[in-house]
C-alpha cells in the first residue's frame, strides 16, 4: 500500500509543481522612490507597451457618442474579437488622471489584451474639473453604463455581466457608481490604486480633490463624505478587487488599507493585493501588470464568466 501512495505521489507531484508555479508571486519591489527612479533611469524597469496596433481580430468601435451635455459630446469605445456573436461579458475601463487628464485611450494595453480573452471591452470618457466639478463626472460614468446597457443587443453585450475597471482616479469613479447606485447591477470592481476616503485630513488638502468638488472641506464636508466610496459601504456591494503599492505618492496606501477593513467588515467580498515596493501607475511595468492580469482573469472568471 505504502508503495502504491508512493508512486502515485511521484506521478502526480510534477502536475502539483506546475499548479503552484503557475500562481505567481508578488513582484519584489522597491526600497524606496529613490531606489526606483535609478532604476527608471538606467533602464532597468521593463515597461509595457502601451501603444500598438489594433490586431486583425478584433473589432473597434470609435468614438460612439452616448451624451451630448453642454454642448460637449462624450464618447466611449467598444472593443471585441470578430466572431463574437453571443452574449458576451463587459469589462468597462474608467480612465484615471486625478479626474483633471486623461484619456480613454489609456488603457489600451488592457482593452486589446481582454477582448482578445474573450470579453467585450468599452473605455469612457467623462468630464474633467476644468469642464465641471463633482458630481458631473460621476453622473457620466453612470451614463455611460446606462448607454451601453440599453445597446447591449447591438454589441453582443450581456448587461447582466458587467464589470467596472479604474484606475486612480478612474478606480474611485468605478467604486461610487457601483456602491451608490445598485440599480446598476455591476458584478465587480477591480480597483488599481483609487482613493476611497476624500474625508482624511491628507485627501481632503490635496489640489486636485478640492477642485475635483469645487469648494474646501471646511465649506461642504457632507460633500466631501458623498463623494467617498467608503460611505456606501454595505453588505450588498459589488465584490471589489483592489491593487495598491506600499510606494504610492499620490494615494496612501492607508486608503486601500481602510477600504478592505471596511468591506470585510461589512460581510461583503474584498480581494486586497498590496504590493511592497511599488508606486503609483505600478502596472506600468511588466512584472506588475502580468500579476494584475492574472489575478483580473481569475476574478473575471468566477465573477462574469461563469454559470
Amino acid at each position: 500500500m505504502k508503495k502504491i501512495a508512493l508512486i502515485i505521489l511521484l506521478v502526480i507531484s510534477p502536475i502539483i509543481g506546475h499548479a503552484q508555479e503557475s500562481v505567481p508571486e508578488k513582484p519584489n519591489g522597491y526600497f524606496s522612490n529613490l531606489t526606483l527612479k535609478i532604476s527608471y533611469a538606467l533602464g532597468f524597469l521593463d515597461l509595457i507597451e502601451t501603444d500598438f496596433p489594433l490586431p486583425d481580430n478584433v473589432k473597434e468601435y470609435k468614438d460612439i457618442v452616448y451624451k451630448t451635455v453642454e454642448n460637449k459630446d462624450l464618447k466611449l469605445d467598444i472593443y471585441h474579437k470578430k466572431n463574437i456573436s453571443d452574449a458576451t461579458p463587459l469589462i468597462i475601463f474608467i480612465h484615471g488622471g486625478a479626474w483633471k487628464k486623461g484619456d480613454k485611450h489609456d488603457y489600451w494595453p488592457y482593452l486589446i489584451p481582454y477582448a482578445e480573452k474573450g470579453y467585450i471591452t468599452a473605455t469612457i470618457q467623462y468630464r474633467l474639473t476644468d469642464v465641471a466639478i463633482y458630481p458631473a463626472q460621476l453622473d457620466d460614468v453612470i451614463s455611460a453604463i446606462n448607454w451601453l446597457q440599453d445597446n447591449a443587443e447591438v454589441y453582443h453585450i450581456d448587461k447582466n455581466k458587467i464589470v467596472l475597471v479604474g484606475g486612480s482616479a478612474g478606480g474611485h469613479l468605478a467604486m461610487m457608481a457601483a456602491y451608490s447606485d445598485p440599480s446598476l447591477n455591476i458584478k465587480g470592481i477591480v480597483n488599481l490604486y483609487g482613493p476611497s476616503d476624500l474625508t482624511t485630513p491628507y485627501a481632503r488638502e490635496i489640489a486636485s480633490v478640492q477642485k475635483l468638488i469645487g469648494k474646501s472641506y471646511q465649506e461642504v464636508p457632507e460633500l466631501y463624505k458623498s463623494a467617498s466610496p467608503v460611505t456606501y459601504i454595505s453588505q450588498d456591494i459589488p465584490p471589489t478587487l483592489t491593487f495598491q503599492g506600499t510606494l504610492d505618492e499620490l494615494v496612501p496606501y492607508e486608503q486601500s488599507d481602510n477600504l478592505d477593513k471596511k468591506i470585510k467588515e461589512a460581510g461583503a467580498r474584498s480581494y486586497y493585493h498590496k504590493l511592497k515596493g511599488w508606486p503609483h501607475t505600478m502596472d506600468l511595468t511588466v512584472e506588475v501588470n502580468e500579476y494584475c492580469q492574472y489575478y483580473m482573469d481569475e476574478f473575471f472568471k468566477k465573477y462574469i464568466t461563469k454559470n
